[in-house]
């Protein structure tokens, strides 16, 4: 048990055993009593903590953490402080042996956690303590993250970021200040109040309509060019990670399909691969490849160069004679799942294209122009007034239930369109096993 003992001149000591046994005094100075029954209890609970062999709690961690040097070396001498490490609350190096500890994490991942933590030791300091730092200040840090930077000397200063990067900034910073409450440092998260949801840009969106795509394809300057593109606008992949990931054995010539092997989401349960059909106007750009290919991987040439796609695609597309669009991955595999969610039901192009249908809504679905056209009666297969609708809904409405359920596995036993491979193609690499692994099948798959 610890006591309060009352000194001359207003002065104050917390008399208290340590785990040893031993009695030990700390001097308070001039406190007020409320002051003084406070560390008591504090000392009482982490005296009580330590026998239980249990961890204080975050209040006690952050008061603990906060004690004055000379204070701290006397309850550890005591063998209270031995609960928790003192740790180092300055921004800049917790940060950095946080993002030292991500060993699990992705190289791009551990880039853009660097990156984050520029910017907020930029804004508040390397030395600044995080537990000083308020939910003010977090607002404050994503309103200079948005600011324009500055003209001349004097003008406020700001990182003239956009609003969707500034929010995954602020996500990152809440993810370090997260680290430090796990580790009992901190009570409450600073960052908790501040946007970090990334938000749909529907002034970038933008379609890639089929004549715009072929315009591109002829300005490519090599069949793997073509393939990157056909793979990006026809079948949806991610890029670069998907498409250099994808190798000759993953494609399936007869099943006119293949299997996309997705880094971005491998972490998630059941979302390390997923399988997609040979799409009629991706095949004969993935022929045209496999006859030219002399390795394993299906984009070869351009792997050591994929930080350049982005700045050669644009080059391209200039080329090509038309304006480069905003996002040049993003909305070919936003148009792609535009073009698919208007013949197949949400769930399959979903699969397809390896994402949720809640992510598509707000990331990828389109609003086009033919949606308006059909909306206005001038498509030429929309029926042309109300009654008729209701008499063609009424006669079909028996095999609405048996025409979706069978449109994906038609589509696909269509000979027309998925045509048979031809006699002079020479299919490389493909393994002879198929999509699954044979091992499988001998563990009672």
């Amino acid at each position: 048990m610890a006591s309060i003992i009352n000194d001359p001149n207003g002065r104050k000591r917390i008399e208290f055993n340590g785990i040893d046994g031993k009695r030990r005094g700390i001097r308070l100075g001039k406190a007020s009593l409320r002051d003084a029954i406070e560390f008591k209890s504090k000392l009482e609970y982490l005296t009580s903590v330590k026998i239980r062999g249990a961890s204080p709690d975050a209040d006690a961690s952050k008061w603990l953490a906060n004690l004055p040097e000379k204070v701290h070396k006397k309850l550890a001498a005591a063998g209270l402080s031995g609960t928790i490490e003192r740790a180092d609350l300055a921004i800049g190096p917790f940060t950095a042996n946080y993002i030292a500890g991500r060993t699990d994490a992705k190289p791009a991942t551990i880039i853009n956690l660097n990156r984050s933590r520029e910017h907020l030791c930029t804004f508040f300091g390397e030395s600044k303590n995080m537990q000083d730092i308020t939910e003010a200040d977090a607002e404050d840090f994503s309103r200079y993250l948005t600011r324009a930077k500055p003209a001349k000397p004097g003008d406020l200063q700001g990182a003239g970021l956009g609003v969707n990067t500034s929010r995954r900034i602020c996500g990152r910073a809440k993810q370090f200040f997260r680290a430090a409450i796990k580790r009992r440092i901190m009570a409450a998260n600073p960052f908790d109040g501040v946007k970090c949801r990334v938000q749909a840009s529907v002034d970038r969106e933008y379609f890639i309509t089929r004549e715009e795509a072929a315009k591109v394809i002829a300005a490519c300057p090599d069949a793997e060019w073509r393939l990157i593109f056909a793979l990006s606008r026809f079948a949806g992949l991610r890029c670069p990670s998907e498409h250099l990931a994808l190798k000759w054995s993953d494609v399936d010539w007869k099943q006119n399909r293949f299997t996309v092997h997705s880094p971005k989401t491998e972490h998630h349960e059941g979302k390390a691969f997923r399988i997609v059909p040979i799409f009629p106007e991706l095949r004969p750009f993935l022929q045209e490849a496999c006859k030219l290919s002399t390795g394993e991987h299906v984009i070869a040439t351009h792997r050591e160069s994929n930080v350049n796609l982005r700045t050669q695609l644009y080059r391209i597309i200039e080329r090509a004679g038309l304006k480069p669009w905003p996002k040049l991955f993003h909305n070919l595999r936003s148009t792609r799942e535009t073009e698919l969610a208007e013949t197949f039901p949400i769930h399959v192009v979903c699969q397809w294209l390896g994402n949720s249908a809640a992510i598509a809504k707000r990331h990828y679905l389109q609003v086009t122009d033919d949606h308006f056209s059909k909306a206005a009666g001038n498509d030429a297969k929309a029926p042309q007034n109300i009654a008729e609708h209701v008499d063609k809904s009424r006669k079909n409405e028996k095999n609405v239930s048996r025409q979706e359920n069978d449109k994906v596995a038609n589509v696909l036993r269509d000979s027309s369109i998925f045509p048979a491979i031809p006699a002079d193609l020479e299919v490389k690499n493909v393994a002879s096993e198929g999509l699954e692994p044979s091992h499988l099948w001998g563990n009672g798959f």
